[in-house]
């Protein structure tokens, strides 16, 4: 496989798990943030308002983040988090079928693979960072 190979396939990899995630799962929860609705679930104890603009964040914005790759590495670590707890405080906690559990690792398996990899040459991290130094 060749590094443009490589590049692409990181490319797919985050434009899909970062706006699937944005617009799927965060941005019904930053609309509820906006109109003030903060009923959501508070599975670390911080509060139910708290938990929810976390949540927010990290699928909405740092989807995004990862999708345009800027500050690609960063922005996997909230979304990371996010995943696990959906996975394990919740879905698991709630004795949910192994589906419900599967999909928040579905993520977080992405996302971990993007933060040892890194965005790949089609990002802005590469623009912006990369090119400038070499």
């Amino acid at each position: 496989m060749t590094k443009g190979n490589i590049d692409l396939a990181l490319l797919i990899l985050r434009l899909w798990f970062g706006l699937e995630m944005a617009f799927a799962h965060g941005l019904g929860k930053v609309i509820k943030v906006v109109n003030g609705n903060f009923q959501f679930a508070d599975p670390i104890g911080i509060g139910t308002a708290p938990s929810l603009v976390l949540a927010a964040s990290a699928e909405f914005f740092a989807g995004i983040l990862i999708a345009i790759g800027f500050f690609t590495r960063i922005a996997t670590i909230p979304y990371i988090i996010t995943m696990l707890v959906a996975a394990f405080l919740v879905h698991a906690a709630n004795g949910d079928e192994w589906g419900r559990i599967a999909g928040p690792l579905h993520y977080a398996v992405a996302a971990i693979s993007i933060l040892i990899a890194g965005p790949g040459r089609y990002s802005l991290d590469h623009r912006l960072f990369v090119e400038k130094v070499g």
